[in-house]
């Protein structure tokens, strides 16, 4: 019903437009109508009125059969108007053939604009993919002297070499947020998909994270995670290590808990399984809640932690997206936040 409604609406819309685009021709053609009529009545030329009153209505009906085959024409070529601007890309191949001398015309400006936005999107594409290959090679040319301190600063003993460790691992989760944030456009060629244990995977992170959970003095608790899921153990690691990083940067005292969680998703295939991480941290305000995943986007916390820089939940959620995961993340100022990472499980069977 709503769809014949619409149709309604557009072609009425359509024959408004078209009368008002032939408005000046059938004005021209009743003024002249009205002066043959009024010519031959000052001339008194008797039979001919009734004879121009013939003439005058096999006029008007040819004049509708042309008006109402015109508009047909006008709504086919405003249907195939409107099919060439839903396309994307090459649109210019989807455009009508031109009517008249102005179609032509615009026709060729917009093949001149196709070939314009061709040659900027081609020179845009390859000054990405250098930026993108420069910081690549960056990173990993980083990491050897990264690596070269580390192993230096293992070497001494005391609480300022453990402080000087544990900013080194901050650099290193720096540099691979921009070698993440360089390749997330390309992150489709850089998936390697298949069935992973969520569990093995969250340990690994945490394993790493370790020296800073133990400086930083806070409980921590991890159920074990029944769960297989198809991902990309590098690309998902990366995203718990954020959450993680996040967690402790925000929580001063209390602990940070990771378990499982189900929830019952109806109309779809699988049972929903959520890796969950909560802290008992500062919390997130309402007001800043709805736009956390917005790209450099820091919050009162980020103000407050001038440290932040307001990319890595919008790297986390950019890369959930590609990997076909969810996140979630429910917070209260002063009470701590729960972040859930949805998958859908593994486990070789259909519902």
């Amino acid at each position: 019903m709503n769809q014949i409604m619409g149709k309604n609406e557009t072609i009425k819309k359509m024959a408004g437009a078209y009368i008002k685009e032939h408005m000046a021709v059938t004005a021209v053609y009743a003024v002249a109508a009205m002066l043959f009529y009024l010519v031959a009545g000052l001339y008194g030329y008797g039979d001919s009125m009734r004879h121009m009153s013939y003439a005058l209505f096999l006029v008007l009906v040819l004049g509708a059969a042309a008006g109402v085959w015109g508009f047909i024409r006008h709504v086919c070529h405003l249907s195939d108007l409107g099919n060439a601007m839903k396309r994307e890309g090459e649109r210019e191949e989807y455009l009508p053939d031109a009517e008249t001398m102005a179609e032509q015309y615009y026709h060729e400006m917009i093949h001149d604009m196709e070939e314009e936005r061709r040659s900027f999107l081609s020179e845009y594409d390859e000054k990405k993919k250098d930026m993108a290959d420069y910081y690549t090679m960056w990173t990993h040319q980083i990491k050897t002297p990264i690596a070269a301190m580390r192993l230096l600063l293992q070497e001494e003993k005391g609480l300022r070499t453990g402080q000087e460790l544990e900013e080194l691992f901050r650099i290193e989760q720096y540099v691979e947020m921009a070698l993440h944030y360089a390749r997330l456009d390309s992150l489709s060629g850089d998936l390697l998909l298949k069935s992973c244990d969520i569990c093995r995977i969250t340990r690994q992170v945490v394993k790493q994270y370790s020296e800073l959970f133990i400086r930083s003095g806070l409980s921590f608790s991890m159920d074990h995670l029944i769960c297989h899921a198809v991902t990309d153990e590098k690309w998902l690691s990366f995203v718990i290590g954020q959450i993680l990083s996040n967690a402790l940067k925000y929580t001063s005292h209390g602990q940070i808990s990771i378990y499982g969680a189900d929830k019952e998703k109806r109309r779809v295939k699988g049972a929903a399984l959520y890796l969950v991480i909560e802290d008992t941290g500062m919390g997130i305000s309402e007001s800043d809640l709805p736009r956390i995943f917005e790209r450099g986007f820091t919050g009162y916390n980020g103000r407050f932690y001038t440290k932040s820089t307001g990319i890595g939940l919008y790297l986390c959620r950019r890369i959930l997206e590609r990997l076909g995961h969810t996140i979630e993340v429910q917070s209260e100022a002063g009470k701590g936040t729960r972040v859930l990472v949805g998958f859908w499980q593994d486990n070789g069977t259909d519902e």
